[in-house]
């Protein structure tokens, strides 16, 4: 048991496909809460996503400045991912995922369902309704979930291909809080496309998330609400890269005693 939850160092996921499609960076990139048009336009330059995402019912609040935010993101020419951030209910997230496929023509979705206010906690019973749903109607569902085996062997069952557990709440930056946990979803799913989804705070948590062998991450608070968005992005966009490289390159196993890096042989001895 202890083996399969530490997972395989030697496996190479650099040609994942989701739902048969192959991303051109691990990276995922939130639109959410930039200063400026100008400032995300430069934020996803930097960054080189390989999809970004977009909430349909956030930009749809703004009214006349939705149309100018559509026109940028298909400037910038990066395949969108729409999500149904700010969904309380079943109902509220099967609405806004069809809306979005109307107005982005994608069957690909973010699917959220949030069910605790403070945390932002997914309601995984709604989740997994949702998931069904969408599924059934012919929509590719990225769910957001938690690293729960159970919810996520549900959520795989109902036509998911592709999990997304959080690392940490919304917008908190505290990184991996469990690592225990998303290795234990990592190693039971060993074929699963799986992204770390909310939380990531630094570029190293990116890194370490991609070095525990999950296959992207998402990040948006982070990037958007840092000093300096661009330089920001472009760290993570090197250290998803780095913490990809460093997984595909059989890194050495964790000891509990030290072990000399220099030999001892040819080592002078005083009488």
């Amino acid at each position: 048991m202890t083996d399969r939850i530490q997972g395989n160092h030697k496996d190479n996921r650099m040609d994942v496909l989701f739902y048969g499609q192959a991303l051109s960076s691990p990276l995922m990139l939130g639109t959410a809460q930039y200063p400026s048009p100008e400032i995300l336009r430069d934020a996803v330059l930097a960054a080189r996503p390989g999809v970004v995402t977009v909430s349909l019912r956030r930009e749809a609040a703004r009214e006349k400045t939705g149309q100018a935010f559509w026109s940028l993101i298909q400037e910038l020419g990066v395949p969108v991912l729409p999500n149904t951030a700010g969904c309380h209910t079943v109902k509220e997230a099967v609405t806004t995922a069809h809306m979005a496929r109307e107005v982005f023509g994608t069957d690909w979705v973010k699917l959220e369902v949030i069910g605790e206010q403070d945390t932002l906690q997914p309601d995984v019973f709604g989740l997994v309704e949702a998931a069904r749903i969408l599924s059934e109607d012919g929509f590719k569902v990225f769910p957001y979930t938690t690293e729960d085996l159970v919810v996520a062997e549900r959520l795989l069952a109902c036509g998911c291909e592709v999990l997304m557990p959080w690392g940490a709440p919304i917008g908190s930056g505290r990184g991996l809080n469990n690592v225990f946990g998303l290795r234990a979803l990592r190693a039971h799913f060993p074929g699963v496309p799986l992204v770390v989804d909310a939380g990531l705070g630094v570029p190293s948590h990116a890194a370490q998330a991609l070095e525990l062998g999950y296959d992207a991450v998402l990040i948006n608070t982070a990037v958007a609400r840092a000093g300096n968005p661009a330089e920001m992005a472009r760290a993570f966009s090197l250290a998803v890269e780095a913490g990809r490289l460093g997984r595909a390159a059989d890194p050495m196993e964790e000891r509990d005693m030290a072990a000399p890096s220099t030999p001892v042989a040819g080592k002078a001895f005083l009488g």
